[in-house]
């Protein structure tokens, strides 16, 4: 069947109900994440003019690099699929966009090849690629997870295994999956002396989407690994603090109340997940004819003004705990703010927020 998206126009496979027919994978529901990334491409373009060439490691269907070369990038797309080359092969010349295809496995591509943007959006875990993906390229990696439930520890061995970290399934279990993977993908770069600095990240629909820009210095390296650590999570209050270095050092019962319930998750990333400054341009670039426009429009006012703590919080989980009623959040955030506590709205939901104040500064500020 025929697909419309931004200003191009691609046979993806036929679906039938829920399930796709054809051997070829495509997924509607990553439209958004399709809409962000031309929009990123628009903005990096200005960021750094010098990027030119960009790799859709996992092609597909190919409309990811389709929106690519519509918007003026030098486009090579690779899958190991013989089916999905001719697909690509077709996208590109219905559209009459130039872009090359190459019938080749994302690993060894990245390990000959030099791009200056690298996209990584494979089904499950992007860890088997990343090394690759770090080895070469100059500008910008793009990473998708979609297997979020070991990333946020519901899934608990397998995280550990696939992320050489501990996650843990708090009531801020999507942000811990984004700070997990943030983490190994730090840790990845660290080993070809490369830095990573994550200019927009979130986490939507069941998968976690990040755009990392690389400083090719051992220097920027250490400096990333600087930004790791752990979070120290109480399962009875709820209190949470979080302390640097790679060596956790948990306290043995809560300083809030005093309970031996006290997880540890890391090493997770505990620096900025996004640029405000560009995010907020990322949002000029989006434009009408994107199908997603309006929700990539909210996600992106809610990360511009989202606060940099390495854990939020929801309200209704913190009002079950206090055995009270919740209020709106915009009432909630002015007392708040009006305690003087920094406060946020966070993208992970309508009734989260991010805010340095403790447990118990929240309640007492709110009631």
């Amino acid at each position: 069947m025929n697909v419309r998206e931004g200003g191009v126009e691609v046979v993806v496979p036929e679906q039938d109900g829920d399930s796709i027919t054809d051997d070829v994978f495509f997924n509607p529901v990553q439209e958004l994440n399709r809409d962000l990334t031309v929009a990123v491409l628009r903005t990096y373009r200005d960021r750094e003019p010098r990027a030119e060439s960009y790799l859709d490691a996992m092609a597909a269907s190919g409309i990811r690099g389709v929106r690519a070369a519509e918007n003026g990038w030098d486009v090579t797309c690779a899958d190991i699929d013989p089916d999905a080359i001719d697909l690509c092969r077709e996208n590109f010349e219905r559209n009459e966009l130039p872009g090359e295809v190459v019938h080749r496995n994302a690993n060894a591509l990245m390990h000959e090849s030099v791009f200056d943007i690298v996209d990584i959006d494979p089904f499950g875990t992007p860890i088997p690629f990343a090394d690759a993906a770090f080895a070469n390229t100059r500008d910008l990696v793009c990473v998708t997870a979609t297997d979020t439930a070991p990333l946020c520890g519901a899934h608990f061995h397998s995280g550990v295994r696939k992320y050489s970290a501990i996650p843990r399934n708090t009531d801020y279990h999507a942000e811990v999956g984004v700070r997990i993977l943030l983490s190994a993908l730090a840790r990845t770069a660290a080993r070809y002396d490369t830095g990573v600095t994550p200019i927009l990240t979130h986490s939507t629909n069941h998968y976690v989407r990040t755009y990392l820009e690389l400083d090719h210095r051992a220097t920027d390296a250490n400096n990333a690994m600087d930004e790791l650590g752990h979070i120290y999570h109480c399962e009875d209050c709820l209190h949470r603090e979080y302390e640097y270095g790679l060596i956790a050092n948990p306290p043995e019962t809560c300083p809030a109340c005093e309970s031996n319930r006290v997880l540890t998750a890391g090493p997770v990333w505990l620096g900025a997940t996004h640029d405000a400054e560009f995010v907020a341009e990322v949002r000029e670039n989006l434009t009408e004819d994107m199908g997603s426009v309006k929700r990539a429009n909210k996600l992106l006012d809610a990360l511009e003004g989202e606060l940099h703590e390495p854990t939020h919080y929801d309200q209704h989980r913190l009002c079950k705990e206090w055995t009270r009623s919740a209020s709106g959040m915009d009432e909630f955030l002015e007392r708040l703010r009006d305690a003087g506590h920094e406060a946020s709205r966070a993208h992970y939901g309508g009734t989260t927020f991010k805010t340095p104040a403790r447990v118990e500064e929240i309640r007492i500020a709110t009631q």
